[in-house]
């Protein structure tokens, strides 16, 4: 090793020992009579000192010739640091600099190397093998290390078999689109890069590896956004023998371990809340619960005053925001200008006020006589202090408006606290949604999602089809959808009449999932699992909106590598292998 000790592992004890490091200049200090320069590896940092009349001239003046990120290998002394700086490990000690090799010297970098950087998103994403050199995103990094060596340590203990699965596969036509890969040796055919391995974990459950996990990287061609890549990566699972129970305890059991293991937090059992429910008091399926501002229906106290939009509208509903009766009118039409954006969609917000003196003021006083106002503060048990929000219109336009909302009062009162973590299952979900555009029922899961036992006969009727549940299960933390899975279909009969609901003739099933009808003639076990994204579980371990500062090497919200300048055009010579038309490319 050229080597002796890290930069970020000596201390008070090491003083008086003679040491060899090697890293990068993070800055060089020039006092005249005393040179300090800071150097960084992966480990932290080391001060080294160089001082008049101690050093000599010649190393001394070496060190001034250094630049930022110049790369050293220094030995000196260990010596006790006359100005201790208590932030950083090392900072009791210093280096009395004998002797300077500079390994290789360094352009400039484009940026500050340092936890505060000057270089925008852009410039790092283009450099992004020196963003990686700073502390906050090499601490991502590690932590994304420690959560996927805790989730092998917990499944190992489990008795589950880390199995690769296949990154070439075949296209279907469900989910989002595929990345599609041209074969050379097959002209004019195509790879698919997976999704998810879901036919794959499956079939491995066929084949008696009743526990099954890998942490697997899959592909999506989607629009991106902060909590999207198109490539991503999952903790991917499944198990046979076993019912929905069995599942949440098991992996209920995984959450509870990361976090215990990677911020020595005991978060304990997690409540389960139906789907029904979560859409019913939050408007969404991923509801946030470290705060409580449930919907309260109004329908019944609002309705029958002559207020001409509750009066048309499918839904009157609202939150109680705790305390906020003191926002002025320039906060609440700040929001009713945030709630009629087109993202959002509500035509206006109607406020009120519990006063002090326990009387409500509203912005439709008019139609409302304070006994009826009182009503509305009955039915949401507000008290002085509070702030009525209300929204109405159509009932699930209006929902999704107000779970916008209630997240936006839940931001501007300071109740989305980052250190603050509250996990629940969200179960029974609809098996099918019907989509209008499309005229047809597509899988709210996938289609190898079982129905719960006692709905399978709904599935018969055309009018009950809409009102069968799934088995299924989504883990939610603090608003976001970390992992989800179901029990799996395993009787080719309920396989095949699924794919026919969903659309699918006999001819396109057996052409697009064949071998997996096929194999549950060859005894399938019952079966279900669950993939957690891994990304996004970081991120939330990290305090971090966004996945891209979890991955090495993220792409940017165009989907592109700008760092090596990928997607990119390739030569006429490899196309024409690849029976690839030159016009077909150039989109003739």
């Amino acid at each position: 090793m050229l080597r002796t000790h890290t930069c970020g592992e000596l201390r008070p004890e090491h003083i008086g020992q003679t040491v060899t490091l090697c890293g990068w200049v993070q800055r060089t200090r020039d006092k005249g009579g005393i040179l300090w320069v800071d150097l960084r590896d992966r480990y932290g940092l080391t001060q080294l000192a160089l001082e008049e009349g101690v050093e000599t001239a010649e190393v001394r003046e070496q060190a001034r010739q250094l630049g930022r990120e110049f790369v050293l290998s220094v030995t000196g002394q260990v010596a006790e640091r006359h100005s201790k700086n208590d932030k950083m490990p090392t900072g009791g000690i210093e280096i009395r600099v004998e002797s300077i090799e500079v390994l290789n010297p360094a352009k400039l970098p484009p940026f500050l190397i340092e936890d505060d950087t000057d270089g925008g998103d852009d410039l790092r994403m283009k450099y992004r093998y020196l963003d990686l050199r700073r502390a906050p995103v090499r601490q991502n990094l590690m932590l994304r290390h420690r959560v996927a060596q805790a989730t092998r340590r917990y499944l190992d203990g489990q008795e589950f078999i880390e199995v690769e699965t296949p990154v070439l596969i075949k296209s279907t036509p469900e989910g989002a689109r595929d990345f599609v890969v041209p074969s050379r040796m097959n002209p004019g055919e195509f790879y698919a890069l997976p999704q998810s391995p879901q036919t794959f974990k499956q079939l491995l459950m066929v084949s008696g590896f009743d526990r099954y996990f890998q942490i697997v990287k899959c592909f999506r061609d989607e629009d991106l956004r902060a909590d999207r890549q198109p490539e991503f990566t999952q903790i991917d699972c499944e198990m046979s023998f076993v019912e929905q129970e069995d599942i949440l305890n098991t992996f209920e059991g995984l959450v509870q371990y990361l976090f215990r293991e990677v911020k020595n937090l005991e978060i304990g059992e997690l409540p389960r809340m139906t789907y029904a429910d979560a859409m019913r008091y939050y408007g969404n399926d991923k509801p946030d619960t470290r705060f409580e501002m449930r919907f309260v229906e109004l329908n019944e106290v609002a309705k029958g005053h002559g207020f001409p939009v509750f009066e048309a509208a499918g839904l009157v509903v609202g939150i109680c925001a705790t305390g906020a009766a003191s926002y002025t009118r320039k906060q609440l039409d700040e929001l009713t200008e945030y709630v009629k954006r087109p993202q959002i969609g509500a035509t206006g917000l109607v406020y009120a006020r519990v006063e002090t003196d326990g009387s409500v003021k509203s912005s439709v006083d008019k139609f409302y006589s304070q006994e009826a106002l009182q009503q509305w503060k009955t039915a949401f048990n507000a008290q002085p202090g509070d702030l009525l929000l209300i929204l109405a219109g159509e009932p699930n336009k209006t929902r999704k408006a107000l779970s916008e909302l209630r997240l936006e009062m839940g931001q501007r009162l300071g109740l989305r606290d980052k250190d603050t973590f509250s996990a629940l299952w969200v179960v029974d979900f609809p098996l099918l949604e019907y989509i209008e555009e499309e005229g047809r029922y597509f899988a709210m899961h996938h289609p190898f999602t079982s129905p719960k036992p006692e709905d399978v006969a709904l599935l018969d009727n055309p009018e009950t089809i809409g009102e069968v549940r799934a088995n299924a299960y989504d883990m939610v933390i603090n608003g976001v959808e970390v992992g989800g899975g179901s029990i799996r279909i395993h009787d080719r009969a309920v396989q095949a009449r699924m794919f026919s609901l969903l659309g699918f003739s006999d001819e396109e099933a057996k052409a697009q999932f064949g071998f997996l009808l096929d194999a549950f003639e060859y005894g399938a076990p019952p079966h279900g699992g669950i993939a957690f994204g891994f990304d996004r579980l970081c991120s939330l371990f990290g305090g971090a909106d966004s996945i891209r500062d979890f991955i090495a090497f993220p792409k940017n919200n165009s989907g592109r590598d700008v760092m090596i300048d990928s997607p990119s055009q390739i030569s006429g010579a490899q196309l024409k292998e690849l029976s690839i038309k030159t016009d077909v490319v150039a989109g003739k």
